[in-house]
């Protein structure tokens, strides 16, 4: 089978109607490949229902081409569950993804993220907190990850693409779809400098079930979760719970007790979730957990190399346990990678280029080298040896 048919596969069976994320990838462990579990299905749709043995016997050809035209372009990309470069912290969160829409940097999603959440209706002094903590966060190395909501999200996203950093917004709509829709230039230029990322098809509009399914993703990617300002029945504090039961780390930012918006906040303190007052307190929070991340991903990337085309395997694993060690041992691909960083800053693809590696490789390898001191991160996206 070629990797347009695989690429079909995925596309029918994401589309499926009645077939669930946990069913997906219990078959698929099963069958271990996903146009085996594609003929199983056509074969024998037990228990999936009319509409969805109709959908796979004649699945809407239009359909299909519309998704496989939008992945065509630059940038665009199926991320799946297989795929060695899956994002692992997604790998054992409740119903994990089986596969992401991406438009922009895949490698991105292997970054130690935090997420920053809160009021669509936002004051303006949670808004300048939305940029302050976005843009420290940023320039400390974390991506910054949020829902391109109005308010905290827009603010958040918009700070962190102003340091020159990139950022990754998590939608509740198909990837080629804006909501709100004054975050139209927005949405470009995440593409443009970070990813926009969906688990919904192209086309998928927005509803309001859909929400709460993007904000377990958020919380997931994500190392740690700050809200700022939250009313008492705000969908940031879901993504606040979900990432608790994920084992993440959750911060509030208190309020005044006149502002109606920091009510949930301070919900949040009282149950037990660490109030924040300055950027620094939640990078050192952070740091333990990028490490641990950092050598889960160049362990995984060493046992499942990344040649550039995804590559078929098992899913990704979990939260990396917080006591992993910090440093790694030198590797011949980690000293190509410095000397050929040379003495001047450069970009990914520049190194990318120079090395023939895989971004997703080099993005961990860099993040590694980060972690230990001997490289340090520009904005751009550029990169440079301090050792």
């Amino acid at each position: 089978m070629s990797d347009t048919d695989a690429l079909r596969a995925w596309l029918i069976l994401l589309r499926t109607p009645g077939l669930g994320l946990a069913s997906l990838r219990e078959r698929l462990a099963a069958a271990g490949d996903i146009e085996e579990v594609l003929a199983e299905l056509q074969h024998t749709p037990t228990g999936l229902g009319a509409s969805a043995g109709a959908w796979l016997k004649r699945p809407d050809e239009a359909r299909l081409a519309a998704d496989l035209a939008w992945l065509d372009n630059p940038g665009r990309r199926l991320l799946c569950c297989t795929d060695a470069d899956f994002p692992p912290l997604l790998g054992h969160i409740p119903q994990p993804p089986v596969a992401l829409f991406v438009d922009g940097d895949t490698a991105l999603l292997l970054h130690p993220q935090v997420a920053i959440v809160g009021a669509r209706g936002a004051t303006a002094g949670g808004l300048a907190h939305a940029r302050h903590f976005a843009s420290a966060l940023a320039q400390a190395g974390f991506v910054i990850t949020s829902g391109m909501a109005d308010g905290v999200d827009g603010a958040a996203h918009a700070a962190a693409l102003a340091a020159k950093a990139p950022t990754i917004a998590v939608v509740g709509t198909g990837p080629d779809r804006v909501y709100p829709r004054k975050h139209h230039a927005l949405a470009q230029a995440i593409a443009a400098r970070g990813a926009v990322v969906s688990e919904f098809p192209p086309g998928t509009a927005p509803r309001a079930d859909h929400f709460p399914r993007r904000n377990r993703l958020i919380a997931g990617l994500s190392l740690g979760t700050l809200v700022i300002e939250a009313g008492l029945k705000s969908g940031s504090l879901i993504t606040a719970r979900l990432a608790g039961e994920q084992g993440r780390e959750v911060f509030a930012l208190p309020g005044s007790v006149q502002n109606p918006l920091a009510r949930g906040c301070h919900r949040l303190i009282r149950e037990g979730v660490r109030l924040i007052e300055e950027p620094g307190e939640l990078i050192e929070a952070l740091v333990p957990a990028a490490r641990a991340l950092g050598v889960e991903l160049a362990a995984r990337l060493a046992e499942r190399p990344v040649s550039g085309a995804p590559a078929s395997g098992t899913p990704a694993s979990g939260t990396p346990a917080p006591d992993t060690p910090t440093a790694s041992p030198a590797r011949p691909e980690h000293h190509r990678l410095r000397q050929a960083m040379g003495h001047d800053p450069a970009t990914l693809d520049e190194l990318a280029g120079r090395t023939g590696l895989a971004p997703a490789a080099l993005s961990s390898m860099l993040l590694m080298l980060e972690l230990e001191g001997q490289v340090e991160s520009l904005p751009g996206n550029r990169y440079h040896c301090v050792a």
